[in-house]
């Protein structure tokens, strides 16, 4: 199913998954995407900035994208295909389609700086990949480095029809996205799906201030989806409750660098994928790094008995 703005829940950002050796493990790529499904989750975004995409080349990052689809079954994938040039993110955006991926995401390159350089970028984009292909617009200026303002998302999502979804993860960003919802209650602005990232730090609020669910890699998906459902539902406390239960874990993933080994290593705890290896060049966990995040479950399972991990220390 193609991706719309009506879009919502919680899609998950899928690391890829590798063996000791740094080969696909396509076993585990199907045991994250049944967990997934398994947790309630509307969708997976493959091949992010969590997905190391950088590391793969032209034929495995579609063939990854490929497996996931394969195995999604009533999930919509987005398939993340960000690239130094057009003609790499053209045969990818095409491939992935072709594969059955709901729509595509792209971030802006991180030389783009004034406003008119950054819409003119997402209307060569869509240009060149077709505007036949629903997209999500990545904003994400931790990261990358382009600052795009609520009025400049306006310009380029009324400019460009294929764009459905935004990709939030902007820092401090809850005033952006009342206002881009102002927008929409003004008429300035066509529908648009909002779903929001940055680990879930700010999920809580987030939704409040009119988000449709996370878009994101936290390694208790699980987690997101109840907390997306429960302010959907109006259990302002319990969403919180449960949100606050997670936070020290939430933000010792966040930590730059070592973000990613600390979800890999969790995702392992639970099970989800069989080695946390990810491909070099790699920042890995030290041994004090391992214990904090043991300490960190183990506190966690006190209130949620998802991190109660102690029998899965060595899960294969």
């Amino acid at each position: 199913m193609a991706l719309t703005h009506e879009a919502s829940g919680t899609f998950a950002i899928a690391p890829t998954p590798f063996h000791e050796d740094g080969r696909i493990d396509e076993t585990s790529i199907d045991r994250l995407t049944d967990f997934y499904g398994k947790v309630g989750c509307s969708g997976i975004t493959v091949l992010g900035i969590m997905g190391e995409a950088p590391k793969l080349d032209g034929q495995e990052a579609i063939a990854v994208a490929a497996r996931f689809i394969r195995r999604a079954k009533n999930m919509s994938i987005v398939v993340g295909v960000s690239a130094p040039g057009f003609a790499a993110m053209r045969s990818l955006a095409r491939s992935a389609m072709d594969a059955g991926a709901a729509g595509v995401m792209i971030a802006p390159p991180p030389h783009l700086r004034t406003d008119d350089q950054i819409v003119g970028y997402f209307k060569q984009a869509v240009e060149v990949i077709g505007n036949d292909i629903p997209w999500v617009l990545q904003d994400y200026p931790l990261t990358l480095t382009v600052v795009m303002t609520p009025q400049v998302i306006r310009r380029i999502v009324m400019d460009n029809p294929s764009c459905v979804m935004l990709k939030h993860e902007d820092w401090p960003g809850l005033e952006k996205i009342s206002a881009l919802r102002g927008f929409q209650k003004d008429g300035s602005l066509r529908p648009l799906s909002i779903l929001t990232g940055n680990g879930g730090l700010f999920l809580d609020f987030e939704m409040e201030r009119g988000a449709d669910g996370a878009m994101t890699g936290y390694a208790f998906p699980d987690m997101l989806v109840d907390v997306v459902r429960l302010s959907k539902a109006g259990q302002r406390d319990a969403a919180h409750d449960l949100f606050d239960a997670h936070l020290p874990l939430i933000r010792y993933e966040q930590q730059q660098g070592v973000g990613l080994a600390v979800r890999k290593y969790v995702m392992k705890r639970r099970g989800m994928i069989a080695s946390d290896a990810q491909r070099k060049p790699a920042a890995s966990l030290t041994a004090a790094a391992r214990a904090e995040v043991d300490y960190l479950l183990a506190r966690l399972a006190r209130t949620d008995k998802r991190a109660d991990l102690a029998d899965r220390l060595n899960v294969a």
